[in-house]
């Protein structure tokens, strides 16, 4: 669809749009609206030419947007959890009674951390069923399936398995993606309900493969350097170069330095509200002491 990378359905739609010069593209839809001060859009694949012009699966593509808060402000993490919370209940339509949250990533690369420190902050409640004080929670399951160089087993395997056993009315994946701009690293927030469609070697994670709904969360960390020298060039007013040359020998990720503190306040914000959307009884105070 465009040199430029991003797994943003957002970008991808401004993207089609600036190269096709035409607002119009059929079966697609976006709203605009602002949540606890934050900038919310919303966009809506519905057929099969929206689908093939975005490069996204059909679903809704809802893109939080946190960068109206400070994150040196004190309440940040609750406004920024509070905000994702409704959004994701929006998405639940209704309360879940079983509910599998999985964190995709490596714990050893930090622009790939964000899924399994986000999956920390939801406290599991399975094993907590059976006891009289607990029996207003959901039944929550979390489970961080590492990655395949480190077990020999696909992320996707082990949550298949994980599926069959705990057998959830919906599963949410977080996971780190790419965006196409620097100002959204760890900003923004993407939501859908299409699942986990990954570009790489990596399974699906979808209706379709796991036979549950799938609601994927996903917080961009890296910008593809290819995608961002383009950028660069466009704004400069430069002819633009073969992609394919800018890429050299493969692909290349920038990610900003202060990375590894950028990526836990977002697993905080991420594993808050998820945890808040599937418990409505709890509040943020009451949600960090059971996981404590």
């Amino acid at each position: 669809m465009n040199a430029r990378r991003t797994d943003l359905a957002l970008e991808a739609h401004a993207l089609f749009r600036a190269a096709q010069r035409d607002d119009a593209i059929d079966g697609l839809t976006l709203t605009e609206r602002t949540r606890r001060g934050c900038a919310v859009t919303t966009v809506t694949v519905e057929g099969e030419a929206a689908s093939r012009a975005l490069g996204k699966p059909r679903g809704t593509y809802v893109t939080l947007d946190l960068r109206a808060l400070s994150p040196e402000d004190p309440a940040y993490t609750e406004r920024a959890a509070l905000a994702l919370r409704d959004e994701l209940r929006d998405l639940l339509e209704g309360t879940v009674d079983t509910a599998l949250v999985v964190g995709l990533g490596n714990r050893a690369m930090t622009p790939d951390v964000i899924g399994p420190r986000a999956a920390d902050h939801v406290p599991a409640t399975r094993h907590l069923k059976g006891c009289a004080a607990f029996g207003a929670l959901a039944d929550v399951s979390v489970l961080t399936p590492g990655v395949l160089g480190t077990t020999g087993l696909e992320a996707a395997e082990l949550v298949r398995g994980a599926v069959e056993t705990v057998r959830p009315d919906l599963v949410v994946a977080v996971d780190a993606l790419a965006s196409q701009s620097l100002g959204r690293v760890c900003t923004t927030v993407q939501l859908t309900d299409a699942g986990i469609v990954p570009g790489n070697h990596r399974r699906a994670l979808t209706r379709e493969t796991l036979g549950v709904p799938v609601l994927a969360v996903g917080v961009p960390t890296v910008v593809d350097a290819a995608t961002l020298a383009l950028d660069l060039l466009d704004e400069a007013g430069a002819d633009l170069p073969d992609p394919a040359a800018l890429r050299g020998q493969g692909s290349i990720m920038v990610t900003p330095r202060d990375i590894d503190a950028r990526a836990e306040q977002l697993a905080r914000v991420v594993g808050f509200g998820v945890g808040l959307a599937l418990q409505p009884s709890l509040s943020l105070d009451e949600l960090r002491a059971l996981i404590d």
